[in-house]
C-alpha cells in the first residue's frame, strides 16, 4: 500500500516544513512495526518549493489469515470466505483500514495538530496534495467525491479499468485518488484515517466499543455536519448498528451544542457554570439563558414551554428557580429529548421536582392542543432553523393556536457575524441555519406577527453591544394584548403553508393562572 503527501512552499515558508509537522526527518528513511505489517516513511523529494512524504505499508497476506484464525470468517464487511481469496487478495496493494492503522501509528503526533518547532504552521491550512494509487471504492468515483469534497478537497478519482487491453470488461472497484486543497495537515490525516476504511467498506481488525471514541476524535470538527454521516458511521464501525447509533447520537449532541453556541465544556457537562470566575468570559449561551429566564420572571410566568428545547439546557436553568412551577421541553427530535432526559437526570429526580418538568415530542410547524394554556413559551435559537416558507405555520402554531401570554424569541444578529474571527465572510453561524436576520429584518418579521395575532413586542440584546454591529443575539418579548383578530386557519401538511381568513375579534382564552 502506498500513499504520498506533497506540500508546496516558498522561501519564506519552505515546503520542507512538512518534515517538522510530520515529525519525520526528510533526510532519513524510517520503518515502523504495525500490527499488520511494516510501515516505511521516506521522502522522494524535499526542496523549499516542493516536499513529498511517502508512506509504504508492507502487508503479509498469510500473516493476516493466521492472525484472523478463531475470529470468524465471512459475512458482509469481513475478509472473503473463499479459501483461495484468504491468501490471494488486494491487501498488499490497495489502501484500506490497514493503511489507516499505519497512518495513526506513524503520524500520531501530527494528527493532533501539534508541533513544538512550527506551531503556527501546524495551525494553518497548507497547500497539500494527497495521492493514493489504488483505493477500493465500493460506490465508485461518485462516492469518493461525496466523501471528500465537503471538507474542501478538490477530488480526482479515476476508475481503474479491469484490463486496459479489454475496455469492454469495464472498470474495477478501484480508483486512483488525488486530493488537492488548502487544508491543515492534521485535518488531512484525520480525513484519510476515517474515510479510507469507509471507501473499502471492510475493517481488518476487531471493532470494539472504543472504535466509537476513535471515530469521534478523528471526526471532530467535520463529521458532525457531513452530509454522508450515516454512511460513514455505519461503514467505519463495520455495520455494528448499536455502535453506529451511539456514534450518531454523540455527534448529534455535538451539533446541538454548536447550534446553541455552547462551549465544549458544556457539551460534556465537565464545567460547573456556577464556578466560573470573573476572569473567564461568560459564554453567550449562558448569557442568553439568563436573559430568557429574567424576561420570564418579569412577565410573571409560572408555567413555561421551551419550544425546540434541544438537550435541555434552558429547562435545567428554569428548574433551579421555584417560581417556575411547570416547565415543558418540546422538540421534534427523539434523540434531543433523550439527551435532555439524561442531562436533567429525570430517572433520578425526586418526586416533587419531577412533577415540575416534562418532555414532549412535537413539531412546531403543526398545531398541538397539548401546548395551549401556558403562561409563556420560549423559541430560543429556533426560528433560524425553519425554512422561510414554513415560518407562517410556526407563527400560527405558537401565536395563534398555543397562544401563551408571553413569547420570548431569540435569534442570531447577522450584523454581528463580522466580529467572529473564526467565521468566514458570508457564512452563517451554523450549517443548519436557513437564514440569519439583521436587526431590521428581525423587527420586520416580529412586528407583523405581533399585530396579526394580538401581541405587543419589545426588543432587547444579549451579549456585548457593539456600537456598529449591535449585540450577537437579539431577543424579542411578545406580550399578548386583551383582544385579537380571530383568524380561521388551515395548515397544509405537505407544504407547511398556513392560510387564514379574518372573521372578527375575540378575547384571548385565559390561562389557568389568569382564571384563578
Amino acid at each position: 500500500m502506498f500513499l504520498t503527501i506533497t506540500a508546496t512552499g516558498t522561501d519564506a515558508a519552505p515546503a520542507t516544513d512538512l518534515g517538522f509537522l510530520l515529525h519525520k526527518h526528510p533526510g532519513k528513511a524510517q520503518e515502523f512495526a504495525t500490527s499488520r505489517g511494516t510501515a516505511h516513511v521516506f521522502y522522494p523529494e524535499a526542496t523549499p518549493a516542493r516536499c513529498t512524504a511517502a508512506l509504504l505499508l508492507e502487508v503479509d497476506p498469510v500473516g493476516l489469515v493466521r492472525a484472523a484464525k478463531g475470529k470468524g470468517k465471512g459475512g458482509k464487511g469481513k475478509s472473503p470466505d473463499s479459501a483461495l481469496a484468504q491468501y490471494v487478495n488486494d491487501r498488499p496493494y490497495a489502501a484500506s483500514s490497514l493503511l489507516a492503522v499505519a497512518l495513526s501509528r506513524v503520524f500520531r503526533t501530527a494528527m493532533t495538530g501539534t508541533s513544538r518547532t512550527h506551531p503556527e504552521r501546524a495551525a494553518r491550512p497548507l497547500p497539500l496534495r494527497v495521492e493514493v494509487p489504488a483505493v477500493p471504492a465500493r460506490g465508485g468515483p461518485g462516492l469518493v467525491e461525496r466523501l471528500f469534497a465537503p471538507m474542501g478537497w478538490q477530488v480526482t478519482a479515476d476508475a481503474v479499468p479491469l484490463d486496459p487491453e479489454f475496455p469492454e470488461w469495464g472498470d474495477s472497484r478501484y480508483v486512483s485518488l488525488t486530493l488537492d486543497g488548502e487544508v491543515r495537515l492534521a485535518d488531512a490525516l484525520r480525513h484519510l484515517y476515517v474515510l479510507l476504511p469507509v471507501l473499502d467498506d471492510a475493517k481488518h481488525y476487531g471493532v470494539a466499543p472504543d472504535e466509537v471514541d476513535k471515530l469521534l476524535r478523528a471526526g471532530k470538527g467535520w463529521l458532525e455536519d457531513h452530509p454522508e454521516q450515516h454512511l460513514i458511521t455505519g461503514r467505519y464501525l463495520s455495520r455494528r448498528w448499536s455502535l453506529a447509533r451511539e456514534a450518531r447520537e454523540r455527534l448529534e449532541l455535538a451539533r446541538l451544542a454548536e447550534s446553541d453556541d455552547a462551549e465544549p465544556e458544556e457539551l460534556d457537562n465537565a464545567v460547573d457554570e456556577a464556578a466560573d470566575t470573573e476572569e473567564k468570559p461568560v459564554p453567550l449561551a449562558v448569557q442568553r439563558r439568563a436573559a430568557i429566564a429574567e424576561a420570564l420572571r418579569a412577565a410573571g410566568a409560572a408555567r413555561v414551554l421551551d419550544l425546540g428545547c434541544g438537550q435541555g439546557q434552558l429547562v435545567k436553568e428554569l428548574l433551579n428557580d421555584p417560581r417556575f412551577t411547570e416547565i415543558v421541553g418540546v422538540d421534534v427530535s427523539v434523540r434531543a429529548l433523550a439527551a435532555a432526559s439524561r442531562r436533567l437526570r429525570l430517572e433520578r429526580m425526586g418526586e416533587r421536582q419531577a412533577a415540575r418538568v416534562s418532555l414532549l415530542q412535537s413539531a412546531l410547524t403543526y398545531t398541538d392542543r397539548r401546548l395551549a394554556g401556558y403562561d409563556a413559551a420560549v423559541l430560543s435559537e429556533v426560528v433560524e432553523h425553519v425554512d422561510p416558507p414554513r415560518l407562517p405555520a410556526l407563527e400560527y402554531a405558537v401565536f395563534g393556536s398555543a397562544r401563551p401570554g408571553t413569547v420570548v424569541v431569540t435569534t442570531p444578529n447577522s450584523e454581528y457575524n463580522v466580529r467572529w474571527e473564526s467565521l468566514p465572510a458570508g457564512h452563517v453561524r451554523h450549517a443548519d441555519h436557513r437564514f440569519e436576520w439583521t436587526r431590521a429584518e428581525f423587527r420586520a418579521w416580529a412586528e407583523p406577527v405581533a399585530a396579526r395575532f394580538g401581541y405587543a413586542v419589545a426588543y432587547e440584546g444579549v451579549g456585548p453591544d457593539d456600537p456598529e454591529a449591535g449585540p450577537p443575539t437579539q431577543l424579542a418579548v411578545f406580550t399578548r394584548t386583551a383582544t385579537r383578530t380571530r383568524t380561521e386557519t388551515s395548515t397544509d401538511r405537505t407544504t407547511g403553508r398556513t392560510t387564514g381568513t379574518t372573521t372578527g375579534t375575540t378575547s384571548p382564552a385565559r390561562t389557568p393562572k389568569e382564571a384563578s
